[in-house]
């Protein structure tokens, strides 16, 4: 399974939560909600999850095998830190997406 797709949909800058990613796969399948997380002096990604009744959270999607993960993980961290640099230098697309999403011209 090839990565041939990664979008940083959404980068913050208070608290652990670092980014939303969407990773598609193979031109055929995308993985919507992925977060990139800084906690304990590094990145890492945690997969989209949903809260059970009982108040725990169950992955809805992840990776089966540990090589597989890290790859996974590095490709994403990757894709955060060069759009990271690319908004702190003002050329990611997602430094005008408030302006943008005003007048209803923006699509992601």
């Amino acid at each position: 399974m090839t990565i041939t797709d990664i979008k940083i949909r959404k980068l913050f800058d208070d608290g652990p939560m670092k980014a939303i990613v969407s990773v598609t796969f193979d031109h055929a399948l995308a993985v919507h909600d992925i977060k990139v997380i800084y906690a304990r002096d590094k990145h890492f990604i945690v997969m989209p999850s949903r809260k059970n009744p009982d108040g725990t959270f169950r992955d809805i999607v992840h990776p089966i095998n540990m090589d597989f993960r890290a790859m996974l993980e590095q490709a994403v961290i990757a894709a955060y830190h060069a759009e990271r640099e690319a908004y702190d230098n003002g050329t990611s697309v997602l430094c005008h997406k408030d302006e943008k999403e005003t007048d209803g011209s923006f699509s992601l």
